[in-house]
């Protein structure tokens, strides 16, 4: 991922994620951090226009941000998806829990890029592919059979992880 792939901009209120290209588990982490810092004032858009595809990282952390917002009562709005990456997030069955639409609502205000480059670490990533894929079968029981070995896995790298850090 480059840096210009992922734009957080925190603007009044709420948050403007802009996604480019091919959006992976690259892209997870930074948004992972974003989902801890959602309050139950704050919206969320994500513009997924020169969005070209979504791994299940990058879908389950999406889940992870409309989770926490149906939380507090609001919805992520997806800005500009194409129908492939709608029908994967249907596949998933997880398109229910975002507000689609086609083009950006008010986001005036003045607005602060998070800082979103650089590459996390290896333990930080394996928990992030791990706690997005429990969102994706925590948000539709059908994932769960898709997912047991991604979620085995990556858990197995977090303890093997963790070992080698003591």
């Amino acid at each position: 991922m480059k840096s210009e792939d992922l734009q957080i901009t925190a603007l009044d209120g709420g948050y403007m994620v802009t996604v480019s290209g091919r959006a992976n588990f690259d892209y997870a982490v930074p948004l992972r951090e974003l989902a801890g810092k959602l309050t139950k004032d704050n919206w969320l858009q994500i513009d997924l226009e020169n969005c070209e595809a979504m791994d299940s990282t990058f879908m389950g952390v999406l889940t992870m941000l409309a989770l926490k917002l149906r939380k507090f009562g609001s919805q992520v709005m997806l800005i500009g998806a194409s129908e492939v990456l709608l029908k994967l997030l249907r596949d998933l069955g997880v398109a229910k829990l975002f507000k689609l639409a086609e083009e950006k609502g008010n986001t005036s205000g003045n607005g602060v890029s998070l800082p979103t480059g650089g590459r996390s670490d290896m333990l930080t990533t394996a928990q992030t592919v791990a706690e997005a894929h429990r969102a994706l079968v925590g948000a539709d029981s059908a994932n769960a059979e898709k997912f047991k070995q991604v979620i085995e896995f990556a858990d197995q790298d977090v303890e093997r992880l963790k070992k080698q850090s003591e």
